[in-house]
């Protein structure tokens, strides 16, 4: 589903932030990316959700369902991302001057579709009787749930979250990546979420650790560590 090869990034010369990573994750698998502070996990998502550039001396590429997203134009990898891809951030970028019910509508709207699956998703959320309400009136688990109504509303393969319980208490924490779980089973969404908390990496279906040397499984990086 997703493919990562040979990707490198540096900020200053001589410093690299990632090193010739590669890597496959397959369609409908919840993985955590975990790693010391520093080590690229931010940088690593924004670069697959093409907000950055890899650096191309060694001839990367990002492949999303066999498509390589730098043999596409502007136009076109921006609608790959707006069609394809969902993103679920910590500091929830839910737009304060939208209802819920508008801002769980953007991606259908974007993409031409249908919008009635809107007020679906926020019921599937736990919001049902909320569509007219405004971003200020929440609480930030129920902010973060209009954040997931918002990145899975149209269906999309790859679904990108960045410290998504980051801002969140422990047991509201839980309840968003229970209810993120249920919901990308249910949409088959390839998900790869960054998160320093062990907590929430224990939701996912597996745990990847970021190194200098890539990406690595977390049981084995825990076994030579010991």
């Amino acid at each position: 589903m997703l493919e990562l090869r040979h990707l490198s990034k540096s900020y200053a010369p001589g410093h690299p932030v990632l090193a010739g990573l590669s890597y496959r994750f397959d369609a409908g698998e919840f993985v955590a990316i975990m790693g010391d502070s520093g080590v690229g996990k931010s940088t690593l998502l924004n670069l697959i959700a093409g907000l950055d550039h890899p650096d191309p001396s060694a001839q990367p590429a990002i492949l999303v369902d066999g498509v390589a997203m730098a043999a596409l134009d502007d136009d076109a990898a921006t609608r790959l991302r707006r069609q394809r891809m969902g993103f679920i951030f910590q500091a929830f970028h839910v737009l304060p001057h939208l209802t819920l019910l508008q801002n769980v509508a953007l991606p259908l709207l974007l993409n031409g579709l249908p919008r009635q699956r809107a007020a679906e998703m926020l019921a599937a959320v736990g919001l049902a009787g909320r569509e007219q309400s405004y971003p200020h009136e929440l609480s930030g688990g129920e902010m973060q749930r209009v954040a997931i109504a918002r990145a899975l509303v149209h269906r999309p393969a790859l679904v990108l979250a960045d410290e998504p319980t980051g801002n969140l208490d422990p047991e509201t924490a839980h309840a968003v990546l229970a209810l993120l779980r249920t919901e990308i089973r249910a949409s088959g969404a390839c998900t790869i979420m960054v998160t320093h908390s062990e907590a929430a990496a224990a939701m996912a279906d597996r745990t990847l650790i970021l190194t200098r040397a890539g990406l690595q499984d977390a049981s084995v990086v825990k076994r030579q560590r010991h």
